[in-house]
């Protein structure tokens, strides 16, 4: 199975929030310390407000921070409510094809699909962030929650 950028995005922003020493930070931090584009990041940032993993703050020192401590918010569950259709072939989803009716591949598919969920299902996000120490240096955070910007020497 192949998850959406969207969903890859969505948990890639969990991380961060959950490794942020104050528990909140922008988009903008957040998209600057993966390199992604702060736009898309915005439309993650809702739908994880949509579906109630973070919560937003309002003014000059606002943000995202998450909605639950990380030990309380499943990678299943999230991957379930980010991701728009949990289908691995066509046929399992809108698709159509001639042999559906009789094809056993269809659920074959739908069984390593729901392995692949149980699996996910085991996971918090404080396992997955368990390395704390391995991941702030490379998402470029410090003790006060600020990207850290490189200098570069011009010559």
């Amino acid at each position: 199975m192949r998850m959406t950028f969207h969903t890859d995005y969505a948990l890639r922003m969990l991380i961060y929030l959950a490794l942020s020493s104050d528990g909140r930070a922008t988009v903008g931090q957040i998209a600057k310390a993966y390199d992604l584009s702060r736009h898309h990041l915005l439309k993650v940032a809702q739908t994880l407000r949509a579906q109630g993993l973070v919560e937003t703050i309002r003014g000059r020192t606002g943000g995202i921070r998450l909605a639950s401590s990380p030990a309380q918010i499943n990678v299943g569950a999230v991957v379930r409510a980010v991701e728009e259709e949990m289908v691995v072939v066509e046929c399992m989803g809108s698709g159509r094809c001639q042999i559906s009716p009789a094809c056993r591949l269809k659920g074959v598919f739908a069984e390593a699909l729901s392995s692949f969920m149980d699996i996910l299902d085991r996971y918090s996000l404080a396992d997955v962030v368990g390395n704390r120490g391995d991941l702030i240096p490379l998402l470029g955070l410090d003790g006060g929650n600020k990207v850290q910007t490189r200098k570069v020497a011009v010559e």
